[in-house]
């Protein structure tokens, strides 16, 4: 059957399993690759799916709770100072995108910072919702104009490197504090308590991490009955979130839309993506995702969106690192679907 047939549904699936199986190989020798292919050809429905131009887009705010220290060891002027960083090329995401020739962008989705002329306007996208979120101990983190402004501007970014030809998307962030969040997001979409969802962040001692769980239960307690009477997952967003989450969710939403591959880094990548999946069900199918993070909650993620990461290499860094190297893993996978001789073609005996 021609590649430039089209096929579609089940007859798609069928005809990409008969190709994988079909490769110079015992069946299912290659393991998760032919997951991968399979699901990649289904994603843009074509036999014969690639990647191109593929970008990591980073997206960098703070959370107004940071300011007090109670659940960050680094101070909230870290997140600035990680996005220049990220600008000038210094940070392990720019080492990995160097290394695997994927494309960086850097979003100040929110950071409570006045960039100025100090970031070059090519390699920083000013999306700047505010100066940071409320601090979400005394109120709502931010107001629903903000939220969906958010998501906008989520949206819009994807639809931007789409329009330049990228078909293939991963996420980052970079926030002090967004472990917080993620963890709140993570108790209220799951249902798991709270001390069960918080882990070290940027590695808090243990009594940090004892005040953290504190402040987080008291966090949860403000906004429970809320969220109890309207629990949807904008409301949960709008209430515990971070303009750089809310952002993210807008992404892989239109990522999804565009028939985009996504993949899906650590904890913070995942709370954004637990609220996406709840608005849109069908966003995961597009979803491969990269890592088991060290933070403790990513894992009961994980196991809340039946999801199987590609690699566990203990990593927590955020910034989209994961994703990053998960990359070469994924391009392993079309191109032997891809460029692999079946047995027919090479005259290899079954």
């Amino acid at each position: 059957m021609s590649s430039a047939t089209v096929i579609t549904g089940a007859d798609l699936q069928k005809e990409l399993q008969h190709r994988i199986d079909n490769k110079t190989k015992p069946p299912g020798a290659l393991g998760r690759l032919g997951e991968i292919a399979l699901q990649a050809g289904l994603i843009q429905q074509t036999l014969n799916p690639v990647i191109r131009h593929p970008h990591i887009i980073v997206f960098a705010g703070d959370h107004g709770i940071a300011a007090g220290g109670l659940v960050n060891p680094f101070p909230q002027a870290v997140t600035a100072q990680m996005v220049l960083n990220f600008v000038n090329g210094g940070a392990a995401i720019n080492v990995f995108c160097r290394q695997h020739d994927i494309q960086l962008i850097v979003v100040d989705a929110g950071v409570n910072y006045d960039f100025g002329d100090t970031a070059d306007l090519k390699k920083l996208v000013h999306a700047k919702i505010g100066y940071g979120t409320r601090n979400y101990l005394e109120g709502e983190a931010m107001s629903s104009e903000e939220l969906q402004k958010a998501i906008g501007e989520g949206g819009k970014i994807v639809e931007t490197v789409f329009g330049a030809g990228c078909n293939f998307i991963g996420l980052g962030e970079m926030g002090i504090g967004n472990t917080s969040s993620a963890s709140l997001i993570l108790s209220f979409i799951t249902g798991i308590p709270i001390e069960d969802c918080v882990g070290r962040g940027t590695g808090v001692n243990d009594e940090q991490l004892e005040k953290k769980i504190a402040t987080l239960k008291q966090a949860y307690r403000l906004h429970q009955d809320p969220i109890a009477h309207s629990p949807d997952p904008l409301n949960i967003l709008r209430r515990v979130g971070g303009f750089e989450i809310a952002m993210m969710t807008g992404a892989y939403l239109k990522a999804a839309e565009l028939k985009m591959i996504i993949t899906v880094d650590g904890f913070i990548a995942t709370a954004a993506l637990l609220i996406a999946r709840a608005i849109d069900l069908t966003v995961q199918k597009n979803c491969i995702f990269a890592h088991t993070s060290g933070e403790q909650g990513h894992e009961k993620m994980l196991r809340y969106l039946d999801a199987r990461p590609l690699l566990n290499l203990g990593m927590r860094l955020g910034e989209g690192t994961g994703a990053a190297m998960a990359f070469p893993v994924i391009q392993s996978a079309l191109n032997f679907l891809n460029e692999m001789a079946s047995f027919e073609s090479a005259g290899v005996s079954r």
